[in-house]
């Protein structure tokens, strides 16, 4: 089994242990507060940032411990940060929806649900805990179940990051005309980072269309480059949560990428 398939599998295991009745669900739907504008919000600046609330990867294990990933979230936002991204797959990445909610309720920047979003009822819950924006990886998902659930996602009022790993992957993103699309730069079957991907991707995605670059972001001179080679914006995680001051080393990869 892939590293891929084997986490979907794991997030499919816990859904089905916390899943809500079709009712309750649609009333914490009703709930929640009407979705943000992410697109403005990536718009804002020539280049943006996406910060990243994650404890660990598959392929560098634990990374930091965030005892609050509220008060961190804060500190993006101080920083300059235009949305945030919060990991809730909690076998590989140590995150959950609980932290999800606290940083709801502390930020008023739009929110990224970062998990292996596969089904119609994991789209719905991210809406129903405030999700602006979700990911949709090209590479976990049919032509079929890609449309259907990009379908529900804009009906609910959220964006999708389309996640594209390669060309082909590119080309049926394409399909379903999306807003945003994510190069990233990590290969899911070797968990290596190739930067290269950068360069050869992000001129391939049209106009009109929000390039985000993913993974791989160490430090700002990689903001950078990911903005020569066409990125829009930038998602970055492990360095960000490793560092003894978040909101002025979002300010630094935005001063790098926008000097």
């Amino acid at each position: 089994m892939s590293v891929l398939n084997s986490i979907i599998a794991g997030v499919l295991e816990d859904q089905a242990k916390r899943q809500l009745s079709n009712s309750e669900l649609e009333e914490k739907m009703a709930l929640a507060a009407k979705p943000l504008d992410v697109l403005a919000a990536l718009g804002r600046e020539k280049f943006s940032i996406i910060a990243e609330v994650k404890r660990s990867s598959p392929s560098k294990g634990s990374l930091a411990e965030i005892p609050s990933p509220e008060r961190l979230a804060r500190q993006y936002q101080e920083g300059g940060a235009a949305v945030i991204s919060v990991l809730t797959e909690q076998r590989r990445f140590g995150g959950s929806l609980e932290d999800f909610e606290k940083v709801r309720g502390e930020v008023t920047i739009p929110l990224l649900r970062k998990d292996f979003i596969v089904n119609d009822y994991l789209v719905k819950e991210s809406r129903a805990y405030g999700a602006d924006l979700i990911l949709l990886i090209v590479a976990a998902l049919g032509d079929d179940e890609l449309k259907r659930l990009y379908e529900l996602v804009v009906s609910l009022g959220m964006q999708a990051l389309i996640e594209i790993h390669n060309q082909e992957e590119l080309e049926r993103a394409l399909s379903i005309s999306p807003k945003i699309i994510g190069v990233n730069a990590r290969n899911l079957k070797t968990l290596e980072i190739d930067q290269s991907n950068f360069a050869k991707l992000l001129p391939l995605i049209p106009s009109g269309i929000v390039r985000i670059a993913e993974s791989g972001m160490s430090e700002p001179s990689d903001g950078q480059s990911a903005l020569i080679a066409g990125a829009d914006a930038i998602l970055v995680g492990e360095a960000l949560v490793k560092s003894e001051n978040p909101a002025d080393s979002v300010r630094e990869f935005l001063n790098v990428a926008n000097s």
